[in-house]
């Protein structure tokens, strides 16, 4: 199945259009649901037309039942049975609990979009449950790690500035890899101390910068600034802030491979992530006094349960610091 059915192409547009997903949050739906269908293709022996796939999806829209003479229509039709299957296939291949999950998740939000569309009558999903995970505590790295990742540009250079107020920006806000690309140059609030921040579904929150955060944001912003007018321009409204050596809005990928560099330049572990920093910025708040609602608000978290397992991870912390510290701690 190389191409996307139409059917499903319409629902990644609403993922997109109308819930305001990520492209990529949308492609990642797109190929667990291209996993689905060429198991029911080859459950059923099916080969997938374009056209037929077509003229299913408009018959269906136009209010006419279809048949399961395509891969459309054996997806329209799907009972509890059929995805039962799917999960019993992943399950014979030995796929994790955590990606099973996001695979119901996908389905459930797929066979949602149907039922609301009127393409489907009866929604399957309602009589799958989600299998239980173990919880993971993210991962934090400590305050001198960060101490060394951030010193690592040498902000001599507008490319070291530019590098040197990302990771600046990214753990005194704790803000995602996404959004830190997304901030224009009229967000910055210098006056303020603070940046707007547009998260996930085009929330916007204003989160606060800290001194260091600030000082290095200021001095990128006077270099490019000068770099801008010798070349006899200016910064304008909705320029990014953050921009390659072309001008351009850096991507995500291009920061997360700053951060690697950077690791790799003062011998830190590789493997710590952009996302690595969020989960560090949260931690050190909450091992420092910070409240719960404030850490959740900072992060752009709409559920407090989201941020709760910080919670857990700071509590394990005291409870290891205390087992080292106290005199009567440890059993006898």
């Amino acid at each position: 199945m190389s191409d996307t059915l139409p059917l499903v192409q319409r629902f990644l547009d609403y993922l997109v259009d109308e819930r305001h997903f990520s492209p990529y949050t949308a492609r990642c739906y797109g190929l667990d649901l291209r996993q689905y269908g060429e198991f029911l293709a080859d459950e059923l022996g099916l080969s997938v037309d374009a056209v037929a796939e077509a003229a299913a999806l408009a018959t269906r829209e136009a209010g006419t039942p279809v048949d399961e003479s395509t891969l459309s229509g054996v997806m329209l039709g799907a009972d509890v049975d059929r995805i039962r299957g799917f999960l019993g296939w992943m399950a014979d291949r030995d796929y994790s609990a955590a990606t099973t999950a996001r695979k119901i998740a996908t389905l459930r939000s797929f066979h949602k979009w149907m039922e609301k569309r009127g393409l489907i009558e009866r929604n399957p999903m309602l009589a799958i449950r989600t299998p239980k995970q173990a919880k993971r505590l993210p991962k934090a790295v400590s305050v001198e790690q960060i101490e060394q990742l951030l010193a690592a540009p040498d902000d001599a250079t507008l490319l070291g500035a530019r590098d040197r107020a990302i990771l600046e920006t990214l753990y005194s806000t704790g803000i995602r890899v996404s959004e830190v690309v997304g901030i224009n140059r009229e967000d910055l609030d210098d006056a303020g101390e603070a940046i707007l921040i547009r998260g996930k579904g085009r929330r916007e929150r204003v989160v606060p910068l800290g001194s260091h955060a600030l000082a290095a944001l200021r001095r990128y912003v006077a270099m490019h600034d000068s770099e801008l007018a010798e070349a006899g321009l200016r910064a304008e409204s909705g320029m990014p802030l953050f921009v390659n050596k072309h001008g351009g809005r850096l991507s995500s990928r291009s920061v997360r491979r700053k951060v690697t560099k950077y690791l790799e330049e003062v011998g830190l572990d590789p493997e710590i992530s952009p996302h690595t920093i969020r989960h560090s910025f949260a931690t050190h708040l909450l091992d420092n006094g910070a409240d719960l609602r404030s850490v959740q608000e900072l992060l752009g978290h709409q559920s407090l349960s989201s941020t709760q397992v910080y919670t857990h991870l700071s509590n394990r912390r005291m409870r290891d610091a205390y087992d080292k510290a106290h005199p009567r701690a440890e059993a006898g």
